[in-house]
């Protein structure tokens, strides 16, 4: 029921017409009426023996049908919403616009209005959705109603049972309305499902098989079809809310469902809206969750822009960056030698490139000066002879290749008839060199070790 009326035209049809729209909510209105007499009069007041029972059936029943009725009221009542002018195109827009002579032309033409709109949605050829009968640009998940002659907000479908367009305002209203009829239809299906028995042992009379009267027979019929139409309707509604629920989890409505909304980067995506389910039922119920069971309007954003999948996943990728600089200035590199860096100042060394020496397994940093290096501690062992040799270098004294696994090991330069040496972080056999030769150590700047 969209506050566009202006647009519909004041004849005797349009006014039948807008009568006869009515007819659905009537009857739904008359049924709820009679169901209250039914329950109310027939099975709680003439028919019920006992008077506390009686009491806590009454009072659930009217809890659930005030949330029913408010919800479903809601759903009727809520306007559809009207679209800012800033979306609407000029009227000499709108004739260049019919008087292009190609379909690239008008897509310029929609696209550079557009330009700066929040506008993701596009149509089969890339350009902005356009609408011929409102002269609007069409917001992402907006459609045109034409039983409510107007653009509709996150439009999900035309009931006629509210006789309204199930939009972005009343959703959550209208989700509300079928849990709380299911609600409602089964409660009073449970509590009415003994009478429903008990009806089969009575006579024409109203009496039972002991005798007893236990209901007027015009009373046990109006039980008997309550009991029925609870039943018929809880079926019904069973199937629409649970496919609305699941709507919800999705972030879809129900033309997305049947239609994939086409985005600018990423085409046709049915899973474009998809935030996860927790935060796709925020996004109709809002963030507090004292109001998610009420139908007071609680739902996220305006109704022309919608975060996407595509958002969510660059904000997860970059919330790690987000909560690191958090913690504070954290502009500095780690290797700026604060204490906590663990970095140490090593000794000068030669600093000339031995390319022909290297190893794959050589780690050299392309940050860090050659002053720096980790803390490496080595085997026991070496740790009095590295300590040595340290000493020895500091003083300009020439070094001595052997080792103490030399020593161990007498013709031998290292281990296995290899010579080890420590470069920056990493250790590497000496290639080419012959043990049984005696060929010594190559000066390289190396710590031998």
């Amino acid at each position: 029921m969209g506050n566009d009326d202006h647009r519909r035209r004041k004849t005797p049809c349009g006014f039948c017409m807008a009568v006869f729209k009515w007819i659905p909510v009537l009857f739904i209105t008359a049924v709820i009426a009679w169901s209250y007499y039914a329950y109310v009069v027939e099975l709680c007041i003439r028919n019920s023996q006992n008077r506390i029972s009686m009491i806590f059936m009454l009072l659930f029943y009217h809890l659930f049908l005030t949330l029913f009725m408010w919800s479903y009221w809601r759903t009727i009542m809520t306007s559809v919403g009207r679209i800012p002018d800033q979306w609407r195109i000029p009227d000499e827009e709108v004739s260049r616009l019919f008087r292009a002579d190609s379909p690239d032309t008008q897509k310029r033409i929609l696209n550079n209005f557009a330009r700066d709109l929040p506008v993701t949605n596009r149509t089969m050829n890339g350009s902005v959705r356009f609408c011929e009968k409102c002269k609007i640009i069409k917001p992402d998940r907006a459609h045109h109603c034409s039983v409510c002659s107007c653009c509709v907000l996150k439009m999900d479908h035309h009931c006629p049972w509210v006789n309204n367009c199930v939009n972005f305002y009343n959703y959550k209203y209208f989700v509300l309305f079928l849990g709380y009829a299911l609600v409602y239809c089964l409660y009073v299906a449970f509590t009415s499902l003994h009478d429903f028995v008990e009806f089969w042992k009575y006579d024409n009379n109203g009496y039972s098989a002991q005798g007893q009267l236990n209901a007027s027979g015009m009373g046990r019929f109006h039980i008997l079809f309550l009991f029925f139409i609870a039943i018929m309707f809880a079926i019904s509604l069973v199937s629409l809310f649970g496919y609305h629920i699941y709507l919800v989890l999705v972030n879809r409505t129900t033309l997305e469902s049947f239609r994939a909304p086409i985005f600018r980067v990423g085409g046709p995506d049915k899973n474009g809206y998809n935030l996860g389910r927790y935060a796709n039922f925020c996004e109709v119920f809002g963030d507090d969750w004292q109001y998610w069971f009420l139908p007071v309007f609680s739902s996220r954003g305006d109704g022309y822009s919608y975060p996407t999948s595509s958002d969510q996943s660059r904000v997860s990728t970059t919330s790690p960056v987000q909560r690191y600089d958090a913690m504070g200035d954290t502009a500095a590199s780690r290797l700026d030698g604060n204490p906590t860096d663990k970095l140490i100042g090593a000794s000068p060394l030669d600093t000339t490139n031995h390319h022909h020496n290297q190893s794959p397994h050589q780690v050299r940093s392309t940050s860090v000066q050659p002053t720096q290096l980790l803390q490496v501690q080595p085997p026991s062992p070496f740790r009095d002879e590295l300590n040595e040799r340290q000493e020895q270098l500091a003083n300009g004294q020439s070094l001595n290749c052997i080792t103490a696994a030399a020593r161990s090991s007498p013709g031998e330069c290292g281990v296995n008839g290899a010579a080890v040496y420590i470069d920056m972080i990493g250790d590497h056999p000496l290639k080419g060199a012959d043990p049984a030769k005696g060929s010594p150590c190559p000066p390289n700047g190396d710590l031998p070790v």
